[in-house]
């Protein structure tokens, strides 16, 4: 591979094509099924999709054949097949579904307005992950303008990642024959550390979601009639979450949520650590003289990656500051997102975290907790040798830096459901959330400096796949 043409075109493509195309997707308010429930008549999803597979139908890319798949009730998903040298097969993975808008948008920026600032390109679902599909079919692109040999690709973007892909295995069935089975799989919707180097994922979190409540009355009454005679919900609610979490220190208790972390893990995170120092930390928008729950950065990645941790991500049942009248409320909830180690069993951590909640509850109250999500995690299976050397030269090629792994706390249900089902698979998981990129928060954006040698280090590896012993 010339990697200077390769940069070259990844580099035109970019400026010429990709961004402005990503400019009109984030316009497109298409929001996940879990956040837009009429979706489908709402229609911004099929907007985003066509979008989208135009543009990669466009391309000048040898032999491909696209087609937008529907199965009846689902999100649709794009499936792009390139033929390649020999009868192996990569699968690479993105999405288009976004997450809802947010507030605390800077000051001309919006999350359906694309807006350009020096290298970054702000707007909801830029960095998470609209550029997938522009990513991958590029690098598909710049071999086939070099000749340059490769297995049989697939490109596969689905339509609900961000609700947990519920429609995903239903196509990975439909479309088995198709997909045929990857011995490489690159997913695209990662992080990364630094904007300095290739970011190689090596674990995913799972992810539980649901909605505790706590109910003490039928209707509001008099707070002042009513208080020390019957028990305020939120302090119920308040005790409830304590079963779960210390609330001096943000552990999780219960054992049974916790898994030993493996010791490459252990090592990749005091290194991962002590290449990024501070940056650890320092990348987030902290408010006044509020500081991280530890110093020690190993173990704040430990906490990001291997460790239960819980959030309350929404609140129902408390009226705006505004209209807060003297009322003991009838009722409080909360929803409850608890991320779980990679190889923990999320359908068990579920069934522990409902019978935690509402076992012998305080006064009488009534306690319920509905789980809405349960996704596993992901822990990468050991690297081969050709992979390790491949990302390091992609790496090199591209940023003129050693690549470095790491574990990430979010979570894409698609690995699990991949890692379980093509278990001789190697994994390149990666991205570009990178420090401040921000996605599902307000100023999301994507460093589209770091995209374009990204889209180049893809193909190296691509490359570099068909070329292993």
């Amino acid at each position: 591979m010339d990697i200077a043409r390769t940069l070259e075109l990844c580099e035109r493509t970019w400026d010429e094509s990709i961004v402005p195309t990503l400019e009109q997707y984030i316009g497109i308010p298409n929001q996940s099924p879990a956040f837009d429930a009429e979706w489908s008549a709402h229609g911004f999803m099929d907007q985003a999709v066509a979008l989208v597979a135009g543009w990669m139908q466009a391309q000048e890319v040898r032999g491909l054949k696209l087609e937008v798949v529907r199965l009846p009730g689902r999100t649709p998903v794009i499936l792009a097949e390139v033929p390649g040298d020999g009868d192996d097969t990569v699968l690479l993975y993105g999405h288009v579904d976004k997450q809802p808008p947010m507030e605390g948008w800077l000051e001309g920026l919006g999350p359906w307005t694309p807006v350009r600032r020096g290298t970054r390109l702000y707007g909801r679902g830029s960095a998470d992950d609209g550029y997938a599909a522009f990513a991958a079919t590029t690098a598909l692109r710049a071999l086939g303008a070099q000749k340059i040999p490769h297995a049989r690709c697939v490109v596969l973007i689905e339509a609900c990642e961000e609700s947990g892909s519920p429609d995903l295995p239903a196509y990975i069935e439909h479309l088995a024959a198709r997909i045929g089975t990857p011995s490489l799989v690159v997913c695209l919707d990662s992080g990364c550390g630094d904007y300095e180097r290739l970011w190689m994922t090596t674990s995913l979190r799972g992810l539980l979601t649901g909605t505790l409540q706590v109910g003490v009355l039928n209707e509001g009454v008099h707070s002042g009639d009513a208080s020390g005679i019957v028990p305020s919900s939120f302090r119920v609610l308040r005790h409830v979450l304590g079963r779960l979490e210390d609330d001096a220190t943000g552990n999780v208790l219960p054992k049974g949520l916790h898994v030993e972390v493996p010791e490459e893990r252990l090592r990749q995170a005091g290194e991962t650590a002590r290449v990024l120092g501070e940056a650890v930390h320092a990348k987030y928008p902290w408010l006044g003289k509020t500081r991280p729950v530890s110093t020690d950065g190993r173990e704040l990645l430990l906490n990001r990656t291997w460790r239960p941790q819980l959030e309350i991500t929404g609140v129902g049942g408390l009226p705006p500051l505004g209209n807060a009248g003297n009322v003991l409320r009838p009722r409080t909830a909360v929803k409850v997102s608890l991320r779980l180690p990679p190889t923990a069993r999320a359908d068990a951590s579920l069934a522990l975290v409902k019978a935690l909640f509402e076992a012998d509850p305080p006064h009488g109250a009534e306690v319920t907790f509905t789980g809405e999500q349960a996704a596993a995690g992901w822990n990468a299976p050991p690297t081969e040798a050709w992979l390790t050397e491949s990302v390091r030269r992609a790496s090199l090629d591209a940023y003129g830096q050693e690549p470095c792994a790491m574990g990430e706390g979010g979570t894409i249900p698609f690995m699990a459901m991949l890692g379980e089902k093509f278990p001789r698979a190697q994994f390149l998981i990666t991205g570009v959330l990178g420090p401040g990129s921000n996605a599902h928060g307000p100023n999301e954006f994507l460093e589209v400096a770091y995209a374009k040698r990204l889209t180049a280090a893809v193909a190296r590896v691509l490359a570099d796949h068909h070329a292993r012993p």
